[in-house]
């Protein structure tokens, strides 16, 4: 890459797309065998017990990876922005470590609440909201989502959020949840409209978001990076919506929504004339493709959790997990 080239210009082609399949399930009852359209009929996206051994599944499998930092080893088990900052943080972790995690510690999940929506068509998914021994007193919630009956459950989301900030979720007399449609009207901002508006505000501000370490000073702190002597920081925000990045939200016993989305972030700093950028840390050097002289360009895929309210008002950002996942020296 040329010094002077654009950071906008450079774009890594997205995981595969979730395809969303139309399955045929079958179901035996007394009267015979009775033809349910997992497409259309509204229905619990999986059972309780089944979201439980899915959740015993990841855990297993992140901690296998984890410890041989292999991400061969829970490629099965995440999909879209987890599975990019997983993948690139194992990748990372091994090219320093051939031989493993020397700090690892297992992950372990308690307290595992699962919020379940009942749904038609796909991807069916669930939330769990857990206690973990990383972390402090972060609440983790997880996301799972799958694309068809035979496909297994993927992480997709992994966002920590401090206690007390998770909202209590609508649900029915059987105890299922609510899931709020992309498109939905009567938020503050639609759950498919999140990605875009917060790639804006990062950039040139506004109202749409209440303050917090996520939006006004994320924002006072690239501010304060942009110009120091000798170094200039660029920086880009793109709305991530498609596929395995494609939102998906709660409808909240208040009417809001919990909405779960996902953003791309470059970071291009340029060192002046006769100088060099300062050198980064191992993990970042283990990313990076070409020789850092005078610029490198990083990328950063990040996945956010959001309160949006019914009606008018402005959109809170309760946690983000951001991760680089390529890095180019110039």
């Amino acid at each position: 890459m040329s010094r002077d080239r654009d950071p906008r210009t450079l774009r890594r082609p997205a995981r595969s797309a979730l395809i969303a399949t139309s399955v045929t399930a079958l179901s035996l009852t007394t009267g015979g065998c009775v033809v349910v359209h997992g497409e259309r009929e509204i229905l619990p996206s999986t059972t309780r017990a089944e979201a439980a051994e899915a959740l015993r599944q990841f855990t297993t499998a992140y901690n296998a990876a984890d410890k041989a930092y292999d991400p061969a080893l829970d490629a099965d088990h995440t999909t879209g922005a987890l599975a990019d900052i997983d993948a690139a943080r194992l990748e990372a972790g091994r090219a320093n470590n051939p031989g493993g995690n020397p700090n690892h510690t297992p992950l372990k999940l308690t307290d595992a609440k699962f919020t379940i929506p009942k749904k038609a068509g796909w991807p069916r998914w669930f939330l769990v909201d857990a206690a973990g021994n990383k972390g402090g007193t972060a609440r983790w919630l997880l996301v799972f989502t799958r694309g068809s009956l035979d496909a297994p459950f993927q992480v997709a989301y992994l966002t920590l959020v401090a206690p007390g900030k998770v909202p209590e979720f609508k649900k029915d007399a059987d105890g299922w949840a609510e899931a709020v449609p992309a498109n939905a009207a009567g938020l503050a901002a639609a759950p498919d409209e999140l990605s875009r508006s917060y790639s804006t505000y990062l950039k040139n501000g506004g109202a749409a978001f209440a303050e917090g370490p996520h939006t006004t000073q994320w924002r006072a702190l690239r501010q304060k990076n942009a110009k120091k002597p000798g170094l200039v920081t660029q920086y880009v925000d793109e709305p991530l919506t498609n596929g395995d990045y494609a939102p998906l939200a709660l409808r909240t016993a208040d009417g809001g929504a919990l909405v779960f989305f996902t953003t791309r972030h470059y970071e291009k700093q340029t060192a002046a004339a006769g100088t060099t950028v300062p050198a980064p840390n191992q993990d970042v050097l283990a990313l990076t493709k070409g020789e850092i002289k005078q610029s490198l360009l990083m990328e950063f895929v990040s996945n956010e959790v959001a309160l949006a309210p019914e009606g008018r008002g402005k959109v809170t950002i309760l946690g983000r997990i951001q991760g680089l996942t390529s890095a180019e020296g110039s």
